[in-house]
Order: structure tokens, then C-alpha cells, then sequence
């Protein structure tokens, strides 16, 4: 049985039971196993209408939704190859990937969203709305046994492109039907066999979008295994939402814990008084604690903030029924890690890429998770570090290719490994650690390699305003940096000055400038999924980081050091630091 025939299975044995409900303003919209299962079958018998060939693209541009979900479905069973795309994502770069895959048919969640697709590409292939899909009853199709062997591609997932035009990784359903024995097998482990619904039912919530693999896959798996799904569909209201389902578990990004975390901090400090006292003491304790620098005392403060604030914090925050937080999309920095650790929450955290089906390696429920790493490999893979300590894997789990790229397709899989062009480093006990992209690698004029992932989460974590820090220096004699965000050069120097201290002298950054706004998707300097486009960066403020370092070499010709030069000055706007 493929992936599809044992989640429509679990769907018919589900029946009456709600597997899915997008949540709208508060309130639940739910769908049964049986009425999705219609969906479905509406869905497959409107496609047929149109006469497509086995193997055809059908491009799915839409917000998550019940829609979305019977849509995408549809049209695997149908023996389509499904291409879902970011509905936030420019009308121009949506266009540039579907002529790389010119798909038979673009189904559109929103008439917008169609108006300027065919604005941006007026021959455009047909394109229809979802709700006309779902706007009268149609079916039961016959021979609806889904047309789909282990080798047939089932989806085209564009990557992020950081740094270049995205690329489709095809995916086929050997590969997915082996991730979701994984992640079952994972779900399985944490749950121990029970639910907080006291229905059987895992009690999942979820607010990325269903067209990032790591998304996907988090949803294949709560189909396949009958769990009653909570679709956030307003990211204004998430924490909200997140508190009225009281989720067992929900995948996340380092973006919203971050956030989460800071919320906590400043709902105590505007509250104040002994919660506050207890808290601060007992986080103060709890860091101690980790760096093996206990001190008198620190006992008690974790033990009154164990009964008497830290209870309090996670049912505001979350419901009191969540076994983990699962995180994914890119590296948690270990301090946030280690502060939900602190209030009782674990956080697994998981590695992987779309042309690993999402998944490479992830924290084990049962064993001893590490905080700032990732977990072992997943059952059925095999990971090593090649050369530059680059991550390199084989299994089951490996895209085929990427769609009509033969040339990149060899770039990346040699000798039957999957090069992932990410550095890392394992332990002796298998748990992973990705360092940062072998391509962000800074080579300074002096030969020193720097990845600039971990400074430039260093400084973020000094600097609670700052949105985005991106480190420069390739061929340069030292590193500087870009911040964004309403931030005083002040507070940023002092930032470095704190983060300086721990790095050897090659790491440590000598200049910076602030930029007040934010890098955004809409601005094209972030990807689909919230990741900085470097070389985009680079290109746009190239005159600013020139001018670091030209003003740099002035103050050094004049005699001034380089190092801490980059104070912000009102009456100087020539200096290092300068604010955009």
C-alpha cells in the first residue's frame, strides 16, 4: 500500500470523527473523516472533468484550508503531481516557477490571486477557484482507488532560493511513504499511547503553510494517523488559537518561540511584584544551572517558580496538556531551547531539507535530547560529514531530482549520497548539530573560514529590537554587519562589545550599520519560508558595507583602532556605524 491508500483507510475508519478544523475568528469550523473524505472524492471527479494525463502539474496557490487539504489529496489519487505554492509569495516569482514546471492547471484559493497570476502571465495555463470546485456536489468517481505507485512523483516543492532561482524537488511517493513511518513512529513515542482528547486523537496545532515539505509532511502524518488537526488561519491570532485547542504537540519555527519567549519577559515585567521576583531568580538559577555554576540558594527559587509561576506561565502560553514543542526550518537557538526546558516544555527539534522529504534527523522522545542539537538520524538513513565538514546522506528519504535539472540534479547527489551543503558536527552519541550553509562561508583575506549563522544569532539575542543581523567580510581583513531594526547605535555597540568578548579576534565584528526597516518577504530580501537571501542583501547595500570599510581604513590612517569604532555619533554620520 502506498502513503494515500493508508491514509484514505485511516480516513474511512475514522468516520464521524473531526480530523480537521480551520479555526475562524475563535471559532472552529470542523470536518469529519467522512466528510473529507467527500471532499475528496468532489475534488477527484471535477479534475476528471477537465481530462488530464497521468503525470500532469497542478499548481495549488491558496491558504491553508480543508479546501486545500482535499485538493492536494485529489490530485495525487488522481495520479497528478501536485506543485503548492506560497499564496503570500509575489504574483512574479509564483509565474517564474510555474513556467519552470508549466503546469496543466492552477487551482487558486482566492480570485485575487488569479487576477494576478494571469495579470503577471496572461498566457497562463487554465486556473480555477477553489470554492467553484467545492460550489455543488459532483462524484462518487468510480475506480477511486488512488492511481499512484512508489516511484510516481506526487509533488514538485520549490526550494527557498537564497541565492538563486528556486528549484523543484520532486518528490516521489516512496519517499513520503517512508517519512511518515518515521514521523508516526516519533508521535508514537511521545504520545506513549495516550491523548489529552481522552478521544484516542492527538490534539495537534498548526499555523505554517501546507506548501513548505516540513508543513506538509506534519499534516500527511496527523491524517494518516486519525489526529484531530487545528488550522490557525489568521497569524494575527495564534496565540489565541494555540490556547483554545491545547494542542499534545505542534511543529513550529525558531521565528514564533523567539517571540513567545520575549512575550513572557515583558507580560512579567509589566506585571511585576513576587511573580516577577521568583521568576527572575529562578531563570537566573535555571541558566546557572546549565553553565554548572550553581550558586546558594538557587534551589529554592526553582523550586517556588516549579509550583507557583512557572505552571501558571505554560497554561497562558500554550494549555495545559502539550508533550512537546516540535521545531524545525532552520536552528533554535540553544537559550530559547533551554527556556522552555526551564518552564517543563520540551522542544525536539528536527533537521532536514525539501530534497530530504523534510526530514534528515530528529530529537528522540525516549532518549536524552541535547539541547542545540537536532537528534539522531531517522530510521532507514545514513548521515556523515564529507569534506568542509559538509552533511552528506543516503535512505530512502532522497528526492529523485530536481524537476528538467539534470545539471543541478548531479551537483548534489554523487555517488549515491545527497550533498546537503550544510556544516555540521555529531556527537558521540549520533545527535546532530548544523553549524551553518557551506556557501555563507566567510573567507577573510587573512584564509580564516567563519560561518556567520552563529555570530549573527549571538548578536540577535543581545539585541531584543533588532529584526535580522547579517554578517559580511568574504575577502575582507575583518567582519562587519547589516542590523535591522529601530535600534540606537548605542545599544547595538554595546551588543557587540558583549558578543565580542567570547570570540577569538577573526570572529569578532568591527563595524556595523543599522537599517531601520526590516527585510521582508514583500521587499524580496527574505525567501517564502522567512530565510535571509544573502546575495540579494549584499547587492542592495553594497555601498553601505563598502562604506564601512572605507570608513574604517580613514579612522585606522588617522590612527584610530578599527575595533569599537562603530558607536553611533549624531554629529558624525561618516563613521562605521551609520543608521539608514
Amino acid at each position: 500500500m502506498t502513503f494515500l491508500d493508508q491514509i484514505f483507510a485511516s480516513l474511512d475508519k475514522g468516520g464521524e470523527s473531526v480530523v480537521l478544523q480551520e479555526l475562524r475568528d475563535g471559532t472552529p469550523v470542523p470536518v469529519t473523516a467522512k466528510e473529507l473524505l467527500a471532499q475528496v472524492q468532489v475534488a477527484r471527479a471535477y479534475l476528471r472533468r477537465l481530462r488530464l494525463k497521468k503525470g500532469d502539474r497542478c499548481a495549488l496557490v491558496a491558504h491553508n484550508s480543508t479546501r486545500w487539504v482535499a485538493m492536494d489529496l485529489a490530485i495525487m489519487a488522481e495520479g497528478l503531481t501536485a506543485v503548492p505554492l506560497y499564496a503570500r509569495q509575489a504574483a512574479a516569482e509564483l509565474v517564474a516557477m510555474m513556467k519552470d514546471c508549466w503546469p496543466a492547471v492552477i487551482a487558486c484559493g482566492e480570485q485575487s490571486l488569479a487576477d494576478a497570476i494571469t495579470q503577471e502571465w496572461p498566457e497562463a495555463p487554465p486556473c480555477f477557484l477553489l470554492d467553484n470546485v467545492f460550489a455543488k456536489e459532483r462524484g462518487p468517481v468510480e475506480n477511486d482507488a488512488p492511481i499512484v505507485a512508489d516511484q510516481d512523483v506526487v509533488a514538485i516543492i520549490y526550494t527557498s532560493g537564497t541565492s538563486g532561482e528556486a528549484k523543484g524537488v520532486m518528490l516521489n511517493a516512496a519517499n513520503v511513504g517512508h517519512m511518515l513511518g518515521c514521523t508516526s513512529g516519533r508521535l508514537t513515542q511521545l504520545m506513549k499511547g495516550q491523548s489529552g482528547t481522552g478521544s484516542g486523537q492527538d490534539a495537534v496545532f498548526h499555523y505554517l503553510p501546507f506548501c513548505f515539505a516540513g508543513s506538509w509532511i506534519m499534516l500527511l502524518t496527523c491524517l494518516l494517523r486519525g489526529s484531530k488537526l487545528s488550522l490557525n488561519t489568521d497569524l494575527g491570532k495564534i496565540s489565541g488559537d494555540m490556547r483554545s485547542v491545547a494542542p499534545d504537540y505542534f511543529l513550529n519555527v525558531p521565528a514564533l518561540l523567539e517571540r513567545m519567549r520575549k512575550a513572557v519577559d515583558e507580560q512579567l515585567w509589566k506585571t511585576g511584584g513576587v511573580a516577577l521576583r521568583i521568576y527572575s531568580k529562578a531563570k537566573g538559577a535555571w541558566f546557572r544551572r546549565q553553565e554548572g555554576k550553581r550558586r546558594a540558594g538557587d534551589a529554592l527559587w526553582l523550586s517556588l517558580a516549579n509550583r507557583l509561576v512557572f505552571p501558571t506561565i505554560r497554561k497562558k502560553m500554550i494549555g495545559d496538556r502539550l508533550r512537546a514543542l516540535i521545531c524545525g526550518s532552520a536552528p533554535l537557538n540553544i537559550d530559547t531551547q533551554l527556556f522552555f526546558m526551564m518552564l517543563g516544555i520540551p522542544v525536539l527539534q528536527v533537521y532536514g531539507l525539501t530534497e530530504t522529504t523534510a526530514i534528515c534527523t530528529m530529537d528522540d522522545p525516549d532518549g536524552q535530547v541535547m539541547p542545540g542539537r537536532a537528534g539522531p538520524a531517522i530510521s532507514g538513513i545514513e548521515m556523515r560529514l564529507a569534506e568542509n565538514e559538509e552533511i552528506v546522506v543516503r535512505g530512502a528519504n532522497i528526492f529523485p531530482g530536481y524537476w528538467q535539472s539534470p545539471a543541478e540534479t548531479a551537483k548534489v547527489l554523487r555517488d549515491g549520497w545527497f550533498h546537503t551543503g550544510d556544516q555540521g558536527e555529531v556527537d558521540a552519541a549520533g545527535n546532530w548539530k548544523i553549524v551553518g550553509r557551506i556557501k555563507n562561508l566567510i573567507i577573510l583575506g587573512s584564509g580564516h573560514n567563519i560561518a556567520p549563522e552563529p555570530i549573527e544569532d549571538k548578536i540577535v539575542q543581545q539585541l531584543p529590537g533588532a529584526s535580522h543581523v547579517v554578517v559580511a567580510g568574504n575577502g575582507r581583513g575583518y567582519l562587519t554587519a547589516l542590523i535591522t531594526g529601530k535600534i540606537s547605535g548605542e545599544k547595538a555597540q554595546q551588543a557587540l562589545d558583549l558578543v565580542n568578548q567570547g570570540l577569538p579576534h577573526y570572529k569578532q565584528v568591527r563595524a556595523f550599520h543599522v537599517v531601520e526597516e526590516p527585510f521582508t518577504i514583500e521587499s524580496g530580501l527574505l525567501t517564502a519560508n522567512g530565510k535571509i537571501k544573502r546575495d540579494l542583501i549584499a547587492q542592495k547595500f553594497k555601498a553601505e558595507i563598502d562604506g564601512m570599510y572605507e570608513t574604517a581604513k580613514n579612522q585606522v590612517s588617522q590612527g584610530q583602532s578599527s575595533q569599537g569604532q562603530a558607536s553611533q555619533d549624531k554629529a558624525s554620520q561618516n563613521r562605521a556605524a551609520k543608521t539608514a
